[in-house]
């Protein structure tokens, strides 16, 4: 029997579809076609580049001041679209409004931005850039970027703040000292956070003009120190919402402000497949320029992407790991052996990787820091799961007083701030 090939009559008429709606959506999804509308954004402070494309061609482009602006064609009485944009301080914002209109938003990730065409041939300009980031969506060339959860985010804006009030702190205090030196008075060295209150008992040694000089600065300084201290108990409440800071905490040298930078940074474990990854996306690896054959491997100093936070953080860890009394850690004793091989400074990068890397792998596997084992592999058996699990409670309850330590300074700075 001969197999038809044509249509049947009655598809070929005008008046007739050929099928239903729902059924041509499910058609043109099956061919690994998109049935959805394709958007390309650029998010700009003063206005947005609008540009939707259907079949390699633009069917629509406009520009407007705000994301309000643009609800009569991607709002929640509008077709569902393809929404692509590339990550910035609005980004989540963004985000979060599309996904609430029914679309589906994503955020591409500006460091890969290139390679889908963005700035080549010496054209930019934010129509352009919303036109290549639809047909980017449309062909399939998307790198996305993560979306951290509304739980990061949050973690993440405290520790935004406290980075702010930390800086500016440590910047009055130069100026003090400073203005000190030129009134020939060498203030003693202490502490950064406990500098106003020592600045009161030397401030004898300096003349009336100087005290009335930098008298503003302490006032402000004062007060940053109380903003500080209600800061850094809004994070100590933050942590002990979340078990995976606590389960950071329990490794030496890290505490609340390290921890919760890092999981703030990565969100989730599971975003990478191993150890190495993580300090790429840090910039703790260093960068490589080798051409014309392995033999001729070329590598350079760390690449310095991604969150340079979590970067300073985790070499400040590894200062203090370095530093620490303790030199029977299995972490103090791999860094103390590079010490002697390649100086204290690449030793210290080089801790501050590895730290990353035990950070992470604490976090997939649900472990606490276990210098033991971390040291020499134990023989299995019973004997050990219970020792296991004895030093998962001994290590969290050590996590947990540390952290509450936090927020006990914390309170009574604000105590001894409101009394005064």
């Amino acid at each position: 029997m001969k197999k038809a090939t044509s249509p049947p009559p009655a598809a070929e008429t005008a008046d007739t579809p050929a099928c239903s709606a729902a059924q041509d959506a499910r058609r043109l999804g099956a061919q690994g076609r998109l049935v959805m509308r394709i958007v390309g954004l650029d998010l700009g402070v003063r206005h947005i580049a609008y540009c939707e494309v259907k079949d390699g061609k633009v069917i629509d482009r406009c520009s407007v001041r705000s994301l309000s602006q643009l609800e009569s064609r991607l709002g929640p009485n509008c077709p569902p679209a393809q929404v692509a944009f590339e990550a910035c301080r609005e980004g989540w914002h963004v985000h979060d409004k599309l996904l609430g209109w029914g679309n589906t938003p994503c955020m591409l990730d500006t460091t890969r931005i290139r390679q889908i065409g963005v700035g080549q041939h010496k054209r930019k300009n934010d129509a352009i850039d919303a036109e290549t980031i639809a047909f980017a969506v449309e062909s399939g060339r998307i790198p996305a970027a993560h979306v951290l959860s509304p739980e990061r985010r949050a973690l993440r804006a405290q520790l935004s703040v406290r980075g702010a009030l930390v800086e500016t702190r440590a910047q009055y205090v130069t100026t003090i000292r400073g203005l000190s030196r030129a009134a020939g008075v060498l203030l003693p060295t202490c502490s950064t956070d406990a500098f106003a209150a020592r600045f009161e008992a030397d401030s004898q040694q300096l003349d009336a003009a100087t005290r009335t000089l930098v008298a503003p600065l302490i006032a402000v300084l004062k007060a940053l120190e109380f903003e500080l201290a209600r800061v850094d108990q809004e994070l100590a409440t933050l942590a002990q919402r979340d078990p995976i800071i606590g389960l950071c905490a329990t490794v030496p040298g890290v505490g609340l402000i390290v921890a919760s930078t890092f999981v703030s940074v990565i969100d989730e474990a599971k975003r990478f497949h191993n150890a190495h990854a993580v300090g790429a996306y840090l910039g703790l690896v260093p960068g490589e320029a080798t051409t014309g054959g392995p033999g001729k491997r070329r590598l350079g100093g760390i690449t310095k992407q991604g969150n340079s936070m979590a970067r300073v953080m985790l070499v400040q860890a590894a200062w203090l790991i370095l530093r620490a009394r303790d030199t029977n850690d299995p972490l103090r004793r791999w860094a103390d052996n590079l010490v002697q091989k390649r100086g204290k400074r690449i030793a210290v990068v080089a801790l501050a990787r590895k730290l990353a890397g035990v950070l992470w792998a604490m976090w997939r596997d649900g472990t606490v820091y276990d210098r033991a084992a971390n040291a020499t592999a134990s023989a299995a058996g019973v004997r050990r799961d219970a020792r296991q699990q004895t030093h998962r409670a001994d290590a969290l309850e050590v996590s947990a007083k540390k952290l509450h330590q936090r927020a006990v300074a914390a309170a009574h700075k604000i105590s001894e701030a409101s009394g005064t």
